[in-house]
């Protein structure tokens, strides 16, 4: 039977609760003592367990502490050979030891002092002299002290149960050494009501006692993470009886059959139930404006602590979620419900499943989290995502209060989150769950600041404005949102009823075909300046680069750029542009491709039937002038026109490695000779580009007026550059280098206006001059 014991009082004849403990041995088949070893998650449990120790003697704990069994074989002479508990009874010594010597109750004949290891004769010997020596007040480490002492042998440090016993007393006294050393002595020595406590379950006449080790120890099999957390964590939550229990009950049945399914290789679900609490955790935490940042609670338990311990006034609303959390996948097929519910493809679907457009490829968000949930990347970033994380806390408040318009409201959400990723960041969290709550249990969209993207806001209220008025386009613009280019963004689209079907149709099939996208590109610019960002009022917006979109369907993102992000009166431009072309296309009878080449070639011949060619005839007309696969351009002052750079596929930065589109074109339109240079830069768009013949290394660069003529770099070469440039028309301008310019005719008087004769073929002419005067 066994009976309730602290550690002072089962040495003690007149108060101990049964049979007199005389001697405490830990026997030869017991290991060495391991709660002072060093590692991340020893140092953590120790710095645990002697917090509760101490909050226990020096009063700051409502109750006294259990430390649970200690199993042991007793022998006649009331000798006690623990087999299950040498650990916390060897802290329990060691604890007594220095509250002893601090409150000057170390005495030699204390019966409580006759504690010893049987496994090497060095721990013997360690406890026996340590037992009876009393350090002074003045001690720096208490493992320092005891090197010191003339009785610690020097091979004692190979020792690992010394050595683990040294580093115990360092930070027993790290965190007793504020205690009242007399109170907490007195606390722990009660005979009455110790502070610290276990039931002691003596056992005679066991026979074998090591086939018992084996049998009641585990020897050598340590606590899981999860076993630890768990038991620790229901003593956090022991202030709700009712819910401390259930927790308890239901992690080692319910919820485990329930993530059974879910199991890793080690067919344990440990893993899975820590990683999707840390997801209900981090959600309750973004829920809760009291707890702040968290700067510096960093384990696990630090942080259900904060959210779910006794001192958080939310406790109970975080803690019924939390079970809430658990619950509502009971006795559900949840892979089966997950896949009604969601589609990791883009291609349009016949029924209601809502297209996912994570780069994980499993739409099972429970599952998923539970493999991956806090998990990081190669480059840092989470596996599992901040916008997965708000879909998955969407399906769980569904499940634990339907409604009937979940579909309409996920979808909003799905839409909010590809809309804002620049917004899915940590410092945004509390108020994206806020808002994912708000618009999941009412319906009610966000309201703009620090929350989801402004522009997709906007595109979710005039969305649902459009859908009241027209409901029989309602899965038009559902179609339109699961486009992978689109993810959910249509402002880019107007919103007028008589017109939205059919342009989507022509926008659908024209995207689907990648092999059309240069030429979409092409006949886009013949209606205006469809590009992000766009002028208003001939002033620039104030980006720096501008998109046109890209031919490479490996930076179909590019299109992305052009066509969300915006909220629809700042795309209206683009809108606009867009809505003309896609009439026109949706008019033609003639099959796309043709279609495409036909808009262009009459545009084409409107403006050389003018004679006017700005920087979009010469986009239109030369494919080379939108070769490079990003669609991203830098204009010099700004201003898209005849100074520009062109970045190739991958690109976003203007320092990068790109193509001044002007002399890529003549480079091409010449048959790439080997006596002109390929013009390929790195740098700004307003640092200078030269076109180079490979053999003077004269150079000719395209600027509004015309080209500029740089000299060759040597003088053999003087004469005959002169002569060709002079005979091409060449007129000296100022500058920090001579320069010569060979003007292009202009339209109109302005010098930066658009040509009157192209200028492609002009600078061919001019090339191949130079290059037959013989530079």
């Amino acid at each position: 039977m066994s009976r309730i014991e602290s550690f002072s009082r089962m040495f003690s004849p007149e108060r101990a609760h049964g049979e007199v403990i005389t001697r405490i041995e830990i026997p030869l088949i017991q290991r060495d003592y391991a709660q002072g070893r060093r590692g991340e998650k020893i140092d953590e449990i120790r710095r645990i367990f002697l917090g509760v120790l101490r909050g226990a003697v020096s009063g700051s704990h409502p109750q006294p502490v259990s430390l649970d069994f200690v199993y042991g074989e007793l022998k006649q002479d009331g000798t006690l050979q623990p087999l299950d508990g040498q650990q916390r009874l060897t802290t329990l010594f060691l604890l007594h030891w220095y509250l002893a010597s601090r409150s000057g109750n170390l005495k030699e004949d204390s019966a409580w002092i006759n504690f010893t290891y049987e496994t090497r004769p060095s721990a013997r010997r360690f406890c026996h002299r340590l037992a009876v020596s009393l350090p002074s007040a003045d001690v720096g480490t208490l493992s320092g002290w005891v090197k010191d002492q003339p009785w610690y042998l020097f091979v004692w440090r190979y020792d690992p149960t010394i050595n683990s016993m040294l580093v115990m007393l360092d930070a027993i006294d790290d965190e007793f050494g504020d205690v009242d050393a007399l109170q907490a002595w007195e606390r722990l020595t009660d005979a009455d009501n110790p502070a610290i406590s276990f039931h002691l379950l003596p056992l005679p006449d066991m026979g074998s006692a090591e086939d018992l080790y084996v049998k009641m120890n585990s020897r050598g099999k340590p606590l899981t993470d999860f076993e630890n957390f768990k038991a620790r964590f229901e003593k956090v939550i022991e202030w709700s009886p009712v819910e401390s229990t259930e927790f308890a009950l239901k992690a080692d049945t319910v919820w485990a059959d329930l993530l059974w399914r879910f199991r890793g290789d080690d067919d344990l679900v440990d893993d899975e139930f820590l990683r999707y609490f840390d997801f209900v955790t981090e959600v309750c935490e973004w829920s809760d404006d009291q707890l702040g940042s968290g700067a510096g609670v960093s384990t696990r338990l630090q942080r259900a602590a904060r959210v779910f311990g006794e001192t958080n006034p939310r406790r109970g609303g975080h803690l019924a979620f939390l079970l809430s959390a658990f619950n509502v996948w009971k006795g559900l097929d949840v892979t089966a419900m997950f896949a009604d519910l969601f589609e990791k493809s883009s291609a349009d679907v016949a029924d209601d499943r809502l297209p996912l457009f994570f780069r994980d490829p499993n739409a099972n968000l429970f599952e998923a989290a539970c493999r991956n949930y806090g998990d990081a990347g190669g480059g840092g970033n989470r596996t599992f995502t901040f916008g997965q994380t708000l879909l998955l806390y969407a399906v769980v408040l569904n499940l634990a209060g339907e409604t009937d318009e979940f579909p309409a409201r996920l979808r909003a959400l799905r839409n909010l989150i590809e809309g804002s990723q620049y917004e899915m960041r940590a410092e945004r969290m509390p108020r994206l769950v806020a808002d994912t709550r708000a618009l999941i249990t009412h319906g009610t969209l966000p309201q703009p600041g620090n929350t989801f993207a402004v522009a997709q806001i906007s595109d979710e209220s005039d969305k649902r404005a459009f859908v009241l008025e027209h409901p029989e386009l309602a899965r038009t613009l559902q179609k339109m949102e699961d486009h992978i280019l689109l993810k959910g963004s249509t402002t880019a689209f107007a919103l007028e009823a008589q017109t939205l079907a059919s342009r989507w149709a022509t926008f659908d099939k024209l995207m689907a075909d990648p092999s059309l996208w240069w030429d979409t590109t092409g006949a886009l610019l013949t209606f205006g300046e469809y590009q992000w960002p766009r002028q208003r009022n001939g002033t620039l917006t104030d980006s720096e680069s501008f998109q046109f979109g890209t031919w490479d369907r490996e930076y179909s993102d590019s299109w992305r750029e052009v066509l969300v992000g915006r909220t629809r009166t700042d795309a209206a431009n683009t809108a606009t542009v867009l809505g003309m072309f896609l009439d026109a296309v949706a008019g033609s009878p003639s099959p796309l491709r043709a279609t495409l080449e036909q808009i262009q070639a009459d545009w084409l011949h409107e403006c050389e039937a003018a004679a006017s060619y700005d920087w979009r005839y010469y986009a239109v007309k030369y494919r080379g002038m939108r070769a490079g696969a990003s669609g991203r351009y830098y204009a010099h002052g700004r201003r898209m026109g005849f100074s520009l750079t062109n970045l190739p596929g991958g690109k976003k930065y203007r320092n990068a490695y790109h193509h001044d589109p002007y002399l890529l074109t003549i480079y091409r339109e010449m048959g790439e000779l080997d006596e002109v240079q390929r013009p390929s830069f790195s740098g700004y768009e307003w640092d200078p580009r030269w076109l180079r013949l490979a053999h003077s290394g004269v150079g000719v660069r395209c600027v509004p007026a015309g080209y500029e003529l740089l000299p060759p770099s040597a003088d053999e070469h003087a004469g005959a550059f002169k002569a060709a440039a002079y005979a091409l028309g060449a007129v000296e301008i100022d500058g920090e280098e001579p320069k010569l310019l060979v003007r292009v005719a202009k339209a109109s008087g302005d010098e930066t206006g658009p040509d009157s004769q192209d200028r492609i073929l002009f600078g061919v002419r001019l090339v191949r001059a130079l290059l037959e005067a013989g530079l």
